[in-house]
């Protein structure tokens, strides 16, 4: 008798629970949306309010449909701090908080970004990483450095507090800078560095693995949300890539080849599995510069009728070129201080060119990420927003010279989480077989267009001389 798996995606201001049957067909959702707490470089959540969202969001579902196992993943990088009685301390320090920008500093020039790259994978150090936050506490909070019994991520409180025990999935504490990428364990140097000891932190397991019980409903490890996104999208094998054309960019490769360090290097590396990688790059803004657009400039068309203006458009705009760094840029290039730019503006340009120009603009970023990473690909799977204009698909088949895959479920984090579930409980026996089983295609672009080497050389151009003035 086939199974019902609960996807549940925490990400940083909304939950989404998503209820699957073992084809992959959806049962329910429900979702839920929270404000965090900002004071300067403070930004916080209340760690019980936390569990309150999921458990409450989760019950709704629960309450009319029979559910057999559920795995949740969720936002990197967000710390709590429990103490003896399994307490939190106080307020979780959220991804995004940057208070620790001295630590993430004195840990660079103690470590190198050489060796902490070969170390985690991780190419930088930010400010808001669990390991510069930890030891911001061990200076300026040593009250509740000394009291921590626990330092976790949201996913390992929301397993602790639905089974009582301590776990997390390998993937999540790629970027907490205390996890060797190649091994899966802990780093001892990092953590005698730190003055925490292993005892302090959860058992670290695979995706896919059982934690325990609650409620008769089998808990089930996930991953960080980035990479459940990419298996439920089915990209979990070489030769298959993600893309996620939303607010923002994100892009994701799995490979068993770990990337050599070079001076420069800006792609991280995360855990998936043993000997399996996730190349991950992203921008601060894609789709939020054409919903920008349509505010400002087209506030009384849908985003559909900008969509069949901009077709109108011939492949470069008629020499109009876009960067679309509303919010700077980081990666290739961490470049806080690049600006959005329209390059090349003439009469003859009208709204439908700056359309066309902000969807190529972002198909550029995709192919700068793509030859950055020097991966081989055979197709990409599009997801976000954009996945829903088939123009912006065909831009980006043709520019990148890739089938563009759509996919008939949006919610492809719940689904990569409803995977893992699916793999703890043995109804599938992996996520590759699952993918293959379950993940169904929508659409498919392949689009022959030699047009857009010139312009993309052009666009290479701009930005590499744009980008020298923001400095």
């Amino acid at each position: 008798m086939g199974k019902n798996l609960l996807g549940v995606d925490f990400g940083t201001t909304a939950l989404k629970a998503c209820l699957f049957d073992q084809a992959g067909n959806l049962l329910a959702s429900e979702s839920a949306q929270y404000q965090l707490i900002t004071k300067g470089e403070f930004i916080e959540f209340d760690a019980d309010e936390f569990f309150n969202v999921f458990i409450s969001t989760v019950n709704k579902i629960t309450d009319k449909f029979k559910v057999d196992a559920l795995a949740v993943d969720t936002q990197g990088e967000t710390m709590i701090v429990l103490d003896k009685d399994g307490k939190p301390l106080m307020n979780a320090i959220i991804w995004l908080d940057n208070r620790a920008t001295e630590q993430a500093k004195r840990m660079e020039e103690k470590f190198g970004i050489e060796k902490i790259y070969n170390l985690t994978g991780q190419a930088e150090i930010p400010a808001g990483y669990p390991a510069p936050k930890i030891e911001w506490l061990k200076d300026n909070a040593p009250d509740i450095f000394n009291k921590a019994d626990k330092f976790l991520l949201l996913e390992d409180y929301i397993l602790y507090r639905l089974t009582g025990k301590f776990a997390s999935s390998r993937s999540l504490y790629s970027s907490s800078l205390l996890m060797n990428v190649h091994t899966g364990e802990y780093i001892p140097e990092m953590l005698s560095y730190l003055g925490i000891t292993e005892n302090q932190l959860p058992t670290l397991k695979e995706s896919g693995e059982v934690v325990g019980e609650y409620n008769g409903i089998t808990v089930v490890t996930s991953a960080l949300d980035q990479i459940a996104g990419a298996t439920g999208a089915g990209v979990v094998k070489e030769g298959i890539m993600s893309e996620t054309t939303g607010t923002a960019l994100a892009v994701c490769a799995l490979t068993e080849k770990f990337p050599p360090y070079f001076e420069g290097l800006k792609v991280s590396v995360y855990y998936v599995r043993k000997g399996v990688y996730c190349l991950l790059m992203w921008a601060p803004t894609a789709g939020a510069v054409l919903e920008w657009f349509k505010k400002n400039f087209c506030e009384n068309l849908s985003l559909k009728e900008i969509d069949d203006l901009a077709s109108e458009v011939s492949e470069g705009c008629e020499g109009l070129i876009a960067l679309p760094h509303l919010c700077g840029t980081v990666m290739p290039e961490n470049q806080p201080n690049a600006k959005g730019v329209f390059f090349g503006v003439e009469l003859k340009h009208t709204r439908a060119h700056f359309a066309r120009a902000i969807m190529e603009s972002v198909a550029y970023m995709i192919r700068e990420y793509v030859e950055f990473m020097g991966i081989s690909l055979d197709e990409i799977r599009s997801m976000g927003g954009g996945a829903k204009s088939k123009l912006w698909c065909s831009i980006k088949s043709g520019l990148l010279k890739k089938k563009i895959i759509t996919l008939k479920q949006n919610e492809t984090a719940c689904l990569g989480s409803a995977i893992f579930a699916g793999v703890g409980i043995g109804q599938f026996e992996s996520p590759i077989q699952a993918s293959e089983k379950i993940v169904a295609i929508d659409k498919t672009y392949q689009v022959q267009n030699d047009a857009y080497e010139s312009v993309y050389a052009d666009y290479k151009e701009k930005e590499k001389k744009l980008m020298e003035i923001f400095k």
